[in-house]
């Protein structure tokens, strides 16, 4: 274990929402800890709300009152940098803009000790670019917490081109025993979660853009659907929509203009508008008082069709819905197919339901089509997407609906554009995952982890890998490449190897 010992002093430079909380952090885990502040008074002010929040903990149960006064005796203000000399840990805090960050730590590297750690909370930036007018960049690391730190335990531990291996043991050592789940990863952009997790905003607004439906219905179809805790545009509207689409823009150039990693120009607009979210009052949605949210597009009851056929086996978890319909009383023909190239369900009027594959339904050789949506787990799911081709009917798509409904699902008719909604979010995804973890970026365990923890998804990318199969995820981004120019879906090649290993 090399975890920085708790007698020895933390410092942390930059007093902002994100300061003050790793400074928390470190308090209470036992260490002294000293604040600055290139603003004057303010480290004074931060020491001010750290020892009120540490007030609240104590109303709470959860630290007690001799425990508080301990702690705030070992927290103070520095007024100089040259204060925080005797630190053995400096973990900087401050705007997210590189010149600051590195005159900040050239200017540690002559005031704190040589086996001092200089840590960088960037979540954006090149640890490397950091620490690169450093005389000793080995002791320079990423230590980036999420917001707010006290409550949320992930940590990724970036190691920059020239981090010591030490350096990042330390590191990730020193925040387990600060009760925090680090994760390693090298220093690429966006380091995990930023990196793995822009497809779950980008294919929303790609999908908002396309007119396949509106944000409050995306919104739905993700998190009823699909187990996200919220949708990508009520989630973007809480971080700040100059926020994240500054994080999509860094990443994007950072990727040398990848288009996978394009940002969007319905974000662009939203954001010159001054409609940045909740704290503006309005971004995607209006928060002013007494403001409705929209609802999303439900389609109205159905009767339920009284019986089905079904030819040959539903893929990933749709498998399942066979199950899920025989238990709501519907009959299932089965035709004696055990397998096939397309799991199909037969609809009493003789239209063809089945699993989105990255093809748009219309225009299909059979014609009568009707895609539904992926969903991690359809028996949990509350709301299905439904996609009809142009050659079937409204009697059709009600049939499709009906069976739904029965199921007990809410179900939103969307336009027929390939990959739906929640398929195309979560190939994406995966395969962002697959193409990090074949690069070195981190350990399969510790994407799963960070994805898990940094944006609670509903399990780790990896883990959905193998319950798709990455043979189904190829084909549909395969699929959705030759229906989109670009090459924003084209499947790595990580991703295809994979799937040739499961063959």
């Amino acid at each position: 274990m090399t975890a920085i010992g708790t007698s020895n002093t933390v410092a942390v430079v930059g007093t902002g929402t994100m300061g003050q909380g790793i400074a928390q952090v470190a308090l209470v885990a036992g260490h002294r800890v000293r604040l600055y502040d290139t603003a004057p008074g303010r480290a004074g002010q931060a020491v001010g709300a750290i020892v009120r929040r540490l007030d609240r903990l104590v109303e709470k149960g959860r630290i007690s009152a001799a425990g508080r006064d301990a702690a705030a005796g070992r927290l103070s203000p520095a007024a100089e940098l040259a204060e925080l000399a005797d630190a053995s840990l400096v973990i900087e805090a401050i705007l997210e803009q590189l010149p600051a960050k590195q005159e900040l730590f050239a200017a540690l590297e002559g005031i704190v000790a040589v086996d001092c750690l200089l840590a960088t909370n960037t979540s954006s930036l090149s640890v490397t670019a950091v620490a690169g007018r450093l005389r000793h960049p080995g002791r320079c690391v990423g230590l980036h917490f999420f917001n707010p730190a006290p409550l949320l335990p992930l940590v990724e531990v970036v190691s920059g081109f020239a981090t010591d291996e030490t350096a990042a043991a330390t590191a990730y050592d020193t925040a387990a025993a600060w009760g925090k789940k680090p994760v390693r990863c090298a220093d690429t952009p966006g380091f995990l979660v930023n990196r793995i997790a822009r497809p779950f905003y980008a294919e929303a607004l790609r999908a908002y853009e396309e007119r396949t439906a509106d944000p409050a219905t995306i919104d739905a179809v993700l998190r009823d659907g699909t187990g996200f805790k919220m949708g990508p545009f009520e989630l973007t509207d809480l971080i700040g929509q100059d926020v994240n689409e500054a994080v999509t823009h860094s990443v994007w150039n950072a990727f040398f203009q990848d288009p996978k990693f394009a940002p969007s120009l319905a974000q662009r607009r939203l954001v010159e508008s001054g409609l940045h979210g909740r704290k503006s009052g309005r971004g995607w949605f209006d928060y002013s008082e007494g403001a409705r949210r929209p609802a999303p597009q439900t389609a109205g009851p159905c009767p339920a069709p009284g019986s089905l056929a079904l030819h040959a086996t539903l893929p990933g978890p749709a498998a399942v819905l066979p199950e899920l319909i025989e238990e709501a009383g519907i009959k299932i023909t089965r035709d004696g197919t055990p397998s096939g190239p397309e799991g199909v369900i037969r609809l009493p009027g003789g239209a063809c339901l089945a699993l989105t594959n990255g093809r748009p339904a219309t225009k299909r050789a059979d014609g009568r089509y009707i895609r539904f949506d992926l969903s991690l787990d359809y028996r949990a799911a509350s709301r299905i997407a439904l996609a009809a081709s142009a050659e079937a009917s409204e009697a059709d798509l009600a049939e499709a609906v009906g069976l739904f409904q029965a199921l007990g699902k809410k179900v939103s008719v969307i336009d027929d554009v390939p990959g739906m909604i929640a398929a195309r979010t979560i190939a994406m995804i995966i395969d962002f995952a697959v193409d990090a973890a074949a690069r070195g970026v981190a350990t399969p365990e510790d994407i799963d982890t960070a994805m898990r923890l940094g944006v609670n998804y509903p399990g780790g990318p990896l883990e959905w890998a193998e319950r798709l199969g990455a043979r189904w995820v190829w084909d549909l981004l395969d699929a959705m490449y030759h229906h989109n120019a670009g090459g924003r879906y084209v499947p790595s090649w990580a991703l295809r190897r994979r799937a040739d290993l499961e063959e």
